[in-house]
């Protein structure tokens, strides 16, 4: 199975270049299954319900998100409608919609995607390792799913390392996102699920984050806020990451970084054109 992640879509230019590339790459590639994370879709903050519909439109399966998930406050409302749009697992019980459930990929295969936030310098949530633990257990690969894609979404790199060491064997992918940059760091361990520490962004990298440098720099040098972040406008890259999956196992067998557009480097997966 053929499965691709794109990493935070920031602002207007992120997500306008996620959806004109998201058809084609599904098309071209066969994907059989995308996850999206949109928490900084609309403005930088959030995303709203026709953002997370235009996203899906264009190809995502998911949708998944983080600490700026609330963000847009009619987003307490309409997740409770919107089954494929995540926040984090470890919320406490009752808080609105779901951080985890099973879908149907292109091919017919069942998924599970797990949205989990951490706890190292982000809001402390409840336990994400036992959270995610609890998730797993009731949705075992190879068993009621044939893939699981877990979004870590922390500040944290040990953190994100941690889990996926945790989660080694028990799902297919294990990605970092919320730090806006693409690691280097793709790789199958030794238990055969695919990690990379973060996809990066969908967004404009001359920029603080995604952001307007201008703003970020003058709160470094200041200590005060002077004005409101707002997204960056130039050229964006469009950053993730690609594995296929063994059709047996769930596990992985291949993985790499995806990049297009923008001031980064190219990249595109070996194994989309035949390659290893």
């Amino acid at each position: 199975m053929r499965i691709l992640f794109l990493g935070d879509l920031v602002g207007r230019v992120g997500r306008t270049a996620a959806i004109e590339e998201l058809p084609g790459l599904v098309e071209d590639n066969q994907l059989d299954f995308v996850i999206v994370n949109g928490e900084n879709a609309a403005a930088g903050f959030g995303i709203t319900e026709a953002i997370l519909q235009d996203v899906l439109d264009a190809g995502a399966d998911v949708v998944t998100t983080g600490n700026h998930v609330w963000d847009q406050r009619d987003t307490l409302v309409y997740i409770e409608r919107q089954d494929r749009l995540l926040r984090p697992v470890n919320y406490p019980a009752g808080t609105p919609g779901r951080g985890a459930h099973l879908y149907t990929a292109r091919n017919g295969a069942r998924v599970m995607v797990a949205n989990v936030m951490g706890r190292v310098f982000m809001d402390s949530l409840d336990d994400p390792f036992a959270a995610i633990d609890r998730a797993v257990n009731d949705c075992p690969l190879g068993d009621v799913a044939d893939a699981i894609i877990v979004d870590v979404h922390a500040e944290a790199t040990s953190e994100k390392q941690a889990m996926a060491h945790f989660l080694d064997g028990r799902v297919s992918l294990v990605v970092g996102t919320h730090t806006h940059v693409p690691t280097a760091d793709h790789q199958i361990l030794e238990n055969g699920t695919a990690y990379m520490s973060d996809a990066g962004m969908c967004g404009a990298y001359d920029s603080v984050l995604g952001m307007e440098k201008e703003e970020p720099v003058n709160r470094f040098q200041r200590k005060i806020p002077g004005s409101r972040f707002t997204p960056a406008s130039g050229d964006p890259t469009v950053c993730g990451v690609a594995i296929e999956t063994d059709d047996r196992t769930g596990l992985a067998e291949r993985i790499a970084p995806l990049r297009i557009g923008g001031r980064l480097e190219p990249v595109v997966p070996p194994f989309w054109n035949g390659g290893s």
